[in-house]
């Protein structure tokens, strides 16, 4: 058997704000994110499976991503829980998320490798994370800095 990593991508646009941050990230602006997930496993090999010669489909991945982060975090608003806001000022906005940490591209990655972990097949490991947060900026996370 042969153990292969795999990657795929996903785009979202996303709001936050930095609580406390000194500079013009402390008011809310808006990004386009890209994240590339990457699992790895072995290859499915000699059986009759649908999935025969695959890690795992690429529409589970993208199923898993999409409910777990695209689907919740795409054109909402995250601030940080401590910025005493009052959520009626929000009411415009159906997305607004509210975090136990700054929502900073790095904490982020923490917060979706937990999420991700969880929903993977048990033969399937989340090996790294990249989120994109400009063109020129982004955070990557590995399993195994995180052991």
């Amino acid at each position: 058997m042969s153990t292969i990593r795999i990657t795929k991508e996903f785009q979202f646009e996303m709001a936050h704000a930095l609580l406390g941050y000194d500079v013009p990230c402390k008011k809310i602006h808006g990004h386009s994110y890209k994240l590339d997930v990457t699992v790895s496993g072995e290859v499915k090999e000699h059986t009759s499976d649908s999935d025969e010669g695959m890690v795992i489909d690429f529409g589970i991945i993208k199923d898993i991503i999409k409910e777990l982060i695209v689907d919740e975090y795409d054109h909402s608003l995250v601030l940080n829980e401590k910025m005493k806001i009052d959520e009626s000022q929000f009411e415009f906005m159906n997305k607004l998320i509210i975090v136990p940490f700054q929502p900073t591209c790095e904490l982020l990655l923490v917060h979706y490798a937990d999420l991700i972990k969880l929903k993977l097949p048990s033969q399937i490991q989340l090996y790294s994370l990249m989120l994109r947060e400009t063109p020129t900026s982004y955070a990557e996370w590995f399993a195994t800095d995180n052991q």
